[in-house]
Order: structure tokens, then C-alpha cells, then sequence
């Protein structure tokens, strides 16, 4: 793999672009109100690029391919259940959230149901939101080391101070503006490295076709287990590869992360009007699906194309050769980088990578803004918020450097599925029982509600249950809901 100039130029040129855009945005922020929803003034493309900004992030590109070199095209679970979330945000939950009269989600929760509830949904949605963090700063530090051939710990730290520049300033502005100019280039991107795919191959069957042949033709068949065309079809072509509790359960987090993320309700709560509001959400939904998909094709190619080191080692360990013609990547999560930076023009591909850490530091940067949102107006309630919420900022990616070392082997959009369900947990049932059924449950169980379903959910990922843990932590928390709910009895 060698990075060229033009790679280089077109890279500089991406990030420039973005960074210019947050910089710019700090004269739009005059007080706490433009930092955390625009002032209410935002139009339909700016809604839409603050959901998308956040939303298609690296675990819809990075972390979507690197599912799609293991495990085919249900990887396109994520990216599905973003669309879907983005519908159900438009079509049920805009007009409720914009009259409610509240800046957070869980402000909602504790005028219906207390400041226990308001504290303890918080905490535990701010962690959900924090894994998704390390996510993104997994991303983005794959794509750094595959350019540069640099250490983990350095392009964790290089993702971690472009995002805190980024959004440190110009808070909902940067992303909202930042992701209109990241809709246009990742589109692009997108559908440029789609396009390239296919031609390639010769359409989705020479895809397919690749794939068996480095599955059952190579020695890889030795340490993969895929011993014929079946095996490998019911692999990289079930949308249930790895078992329809999982997947299902995968596409419900995702949907119910979206209801449940304070950025996406800020992007509500930023539109002139209604209307503005739930157009720019079904706009996000529409953007997502196709560049979901385009990533699901890179990751597949690369499968057809590229092993792992791990995979090497375990191919030297039983005295295999490589396999003639196919490269070698450090790990399933440079999947994206590496087909960028091998198989597209330099000039575009250094733009497409320039659009890829865009895109993670987007993603990235609106979360932790709505992590840093959340703590500042519902936990902490400084005088000062807007010096808060900015060093708040700070110290959530220093955490993030540090934490994510420990998860550098890891899937990253399992740690994307586990950050929506810890949301999931936390706020959306307490969330849609106060917006749509409010005096109608004690807020003493709605409160138990919110630590007994995140423990469900948590215990469920360690036990490893057959089921999906999501629908563990769902039963948990509506569970409690019903024994809470007033006229019945206990």
C-alpha cells in the first residue's frame, strides 16, 4: 500500500473543508441555547445534517465493512435500523419532543417521573453514548494507521483532538452545518466506491464468485470451516448470518438508540418548525440506506481479496502459504481504508478518505456533544454551562484515548449495537411512557425500571445468551413499568 501525494492533497482538502465549517460556526454561538440547538433556527438540511453528521458515522462505514468481511450483507442490519429509527423519529416522536418544552431527553423523564430518574437515566445513557464514542475512535484511529503506519495510542490521540476542535466551539452549529457538507461528499464517496465495486467484479454474482473462490479454493477454507458453496452463500448471503435474534436484535437496538439519543432529539429540537423537523429526519433515512449498502460491498470485496494477520499466522501455524494475488491487512477494520487507498484514483480516494474521518470525526464529535449535553443540564447544573459543557467535552475523549486501547481487537459495531441498547434501556421506555402516557405510571418504578433493564441487558451480554440481549433488557424495563402503573395493584 503506498499513500500518495494526490492522496495526501485530497485528504488535507477534506479535512480543511470541514474544520473551516466548525470554525465558522462559533460566530453563529452567542449563548447556551445556540451551542445546544441552534437557537430553534436551524432549516431542513441543517436538521438532516445534524442526524446524519452523528448517525453515519465509522461504525456505518468502518465498522459496516469490517461486518461485511465476516459476515456479508447482514452487516446492512445497522444501517437499516438507523433508517428505520429516523422514520419512526419523524413520523412518531417530533411533534411530542419539539412541545414538551424541554432541551433534554431526560428533563422530559423527570418532570414526569423525579430527578432519581432524570440522574440515573443520564449516567447510564451518557455511557451508552461513551462506548459509541471509543467506537468512533476506533474508527477513525484504522483509517489513520493505515495511512500513516503509525501506533495505536497516537491515532487514537489524533481522532480524539480533531473531534474536540471540531465541536468544542461551535457546538450543534458545527455539526449541523458540517454534516450538510458531509452529506454531499459522502454520498459521493459512497456511491463512487459502490460503483467501483461492482465494476470490478462485473456486478453482485462476480462479487459473490470472488468470495467462493478465496473461501474453497485457497487453503483458508482450512481455518474458516467453510467447506462448500453452501456454507459460504449461507454466510455472506443469509441477512441472518450470524442468527436472526442476533440480527433482529441488532436492527431493534439500533431503531430504539435513535428515539433514545439526546444529539438526534437536539436536531429535532434545532428545526424552525415542525415540519422542518420530521422532513429532515426522513431525509437522514432515505441517505442512510444507500450508503449502508455501498459499505457492505467494500467489506465483501476485501473479503474476496484480502486476509487478516490473524488469519495469516493462523495459515503459517499449519504450514499454509498465502494464498498468490491476495494482500494482507492488520486487522478486518482497515477493510474500508485499505479498498480506498488500493483500488480508487489517488486524487478521489485521497477525498474519500478525507470524507471518512470526516465522517467518524462528525459521528464522534455530535455524541459527545450530546453526552456532554445530558451530564451538564441533567447531572451536573453548573452556572456556567457553556465553559462546562465545553471541558465536559474535553475530558470525554481523554477518556475515550484511554479506554479504547482496551477494545482495539473488538468488532466495532458490536460496541455501536451495545451503546444503542444501553440507550435503549435507559431513556426509551421512561422517555415514551412520559411523552405519550404521562400520569399513568409511579415514577418509584419507572426509576427501578431504568437500572433493573439496563442490568437485564448488561447481564444478558455477559451471560451470552441464545437471545439478543436487547429484548432481556426491553422485557426487564417494560416489566417493571406494568408493575408500576397507577389503579393497579402492586
Amino acid at each position: 500500500m503506498t499513500i500518495s501525494f494526490y492522496h495526501i492533497l485530497g485528504l488535507v482538502l477534506s479535512i480543511l473543508l470541514i474544520e473551516v465549517v466548525g470554525i465558522l460556526s462559533v460566530r453563529k454561538v452567542k449563548n447556551e441555547s445556540d451551542f445546544n440547538t441552534g437557537g430553534g433556527r436551524a432549516g431542513t438540511w441543517v436538521v438532516a445534517g445534524t442526524i446524519i453528521g452523528t448517525l453515519v458515522g465509522g461504525q456505518s462505514t468502518v465498522g459496516t465493512a469490517q461486518l461485511a468481511f465476516s459476515f456479508g450483507i447482514s452487516a446492512w442490519w445497522f444501517t437499516m435500523g438507523m433508517a428505520l429509527g429516523c422514520v419512526a423519529l419523524a413520523v412518531g416522536y417530533v411533534v411530542p419532543l419539539r412541545r414538551s418544552g424541554s432541551t433534554t431527553l431526560l428533563e422530559i423523564v423527570r418532570k414526569e417521573y423525579g430527578r432519581k430518574a432524570e440522574i440515573s437515566g443520564s449516567v447510564l445513557c451518557s455511557l451508552g453514548m461513551f462506548i459509541s464514542i471509543i467506537a468512533q475512535v476506533l474508527s477513525a484511529s484504522a483509517l489513520l494507521m493505515t495511512l500513516f503506519s503509525i501506533k495505536f495510542w497516537m491515532a487514537a490521540l489524533i481522532a480524539a483532538i480533531i473531534m474536540t476542535l471540531y465541536v468544542v466551539f461551535g457546538g450543534l452549529w458545527s455539526a449541523g452545518i458540517g454534516g450538510v457538507v458531509k452529506i454531499i461528499l459522502l454520498c459521493l464517496s459512497a456511491l463512487a466506491a459502490g460503483t467501483i465495486v461492482l465494476f470490478m467484479t462485473k456486478g453482485y454474482s462476480g462479487l459473490m464468485d470472488s468470495i467462493r473462490h478465496i473461501l474453497l479454493s485457497t487453503d483458508i477454507q482450512s481455518i474458516d470451516e467453510l467447506n462448500s458453496i453452501h456454507d459460504v452463500n449461507l454466510k455472506y448471503q443469509n441477512p441472518f448470518a450470524r442468527g436472526v435474534s442476533k440480527d433482529v436484535g441488532s436492527c431493534i437496538s439500533v431503531i430504539l438508540g435513535v428515539l433514545s439519543t439526546q444529539t438526534y432529539a437536539q436536531a429535532i429540537w434545532s428545526g424552525r418548525a415542525d415540519s422542518i423537523a420530521r422532513k429532515g429526519a426522513m431525509i437522514s433515512a432515505l441517505i442512510s440506506i444507500p450508503i449502508g449498502f455501498a459499505c457492505v460491498l467494500v467489506g465483501m470485496y476485501m473479503r474476496a481479496n484480502y486476509i487478516t494477520m490473524e488469519e495469516l499466522n493462523a495459515l503459517t501455524l499449519i504450514g499454509k502459504d498465502i494464498p498468490e494475488g491476495i494482500g494482507v491487512m492488520t486487522s478486518s477494520a482497515q477493510a474500508f481504508p485499505m479498498f480506498v487507498t488500493n483500488h480508487m484514483p489517488r486524487f478521489l480516494g485521497g477525498i474519500v478518505l478525507g470524507t471518512l474521518l470526516i465522517t467518524i470525526v462528525i459521528g464522534g464529535s455530535g455524541l459527545t456533544l450530546g453526552a456532554s449535553t445530558i451530564l451538564v443540564k441533567d447531572v451536573y447544573k453548573p452556572k456556567n454551562k457553556l465553559l462546562i459543557s465545553r471541558l465536559t467535552i474535553v475530558g470525554i475523549q481523554i477518556a475515550a484515548i484511554v479506554i479504547a486501547s482496551s477494545f482495539s481487537r473488538s468488532y466495532i459495531n458490536d460496541l455501536g449495537f451495545l451503546s444503542m441498547g444501553l440507550r435503549t434501556t435507559a431513556t426509551f421506555v421512561p422517555l415514551t411512557l412520559a411523552l405519550f402516557f404521562p400520569g399513568k405510571f409511579k415514577p418509584k418504578w419507572v426509576f427501578i425500571s431504568i437500572i433493573f433493564g439496563t442490568a437485564c441487558l448488561i447481564i444478558g451480554e455477559i451471560a451470552t445468551l441464545p437471545i439478543d440481549s436487547i429484548y432481556i433488557g426491553l422485557a426487564g424495563s417494560i416489566l417493571c413499568c406494568l408493575v408500576g402503573m397507577k389503579n393497579k395493584p402492586l
